[in-house]
């Protein structure tokens, strides 16, 4: 009557984190400086600065990219991205505008999507998460209280 029955989904089923949006960077938010890590990001605010992501990278009607490089394994630009993009996957949405080089394994548009750029085409992209730079100022070392 009482029995416990098992309905939670074994961890190995679960979507990883890199095939989803973890985090957002929501409309009226201005990210300035790195982003990089592991998971997916959704940006509808805007960021200006280097993105190395292991995982996925939405950018959102509203989000605006201003960039050197942007590096994630699945791209999807429904807003501006101004810089340089390497993914396993590209797609541009039909409100998409990308100004910049492309490097890329899987590359798809919509209609009235916008881009300005080259386009690279390669058998394999790796895209590896790259350890957070530390700043100078935290490696200063703090004198003895002695």
């Amino acid at each position: 009557m009482f029995r416990r029955t098992n309905d939670t989904q074994p961890l190995s089923d679960l979507p990883a984190t890199t095939d989803r949006v973890t985090s957002v960077i929501g409309p009226g938010v201005v990210w300035k400086g790195k982003l990089s890590g592991k998971g997916g990001v959704r940006i509808e605010g805007t960021l200006d600065g280097d993105i190395n992501l292991q995982g996925m990278l939405v950018v959102g009607e509203t989000g605006r990219v201003t960039c050197e490089t942007l590096r994630a394994n699945v791209v999807v630009v429904a807003g501006a991205v101004r810089g340089d993009i390497t993914a396993e996957k590209l797609d541009i949405r039909s409100s998409g505008r990308v100004w910049g080089n492309v490097v890329t394994a899987a590359f798809s548009t919509e209609e009235g999507a916008f881009l300005r750029g080259q386009v690279t085409m390669e058998e394999k992209v790796e895209i590896k998460a790259q350890p957070p730079e530390e700043d100078e100022e935290t490696n200063e070392e703090l004198p003895d209280s002695d």
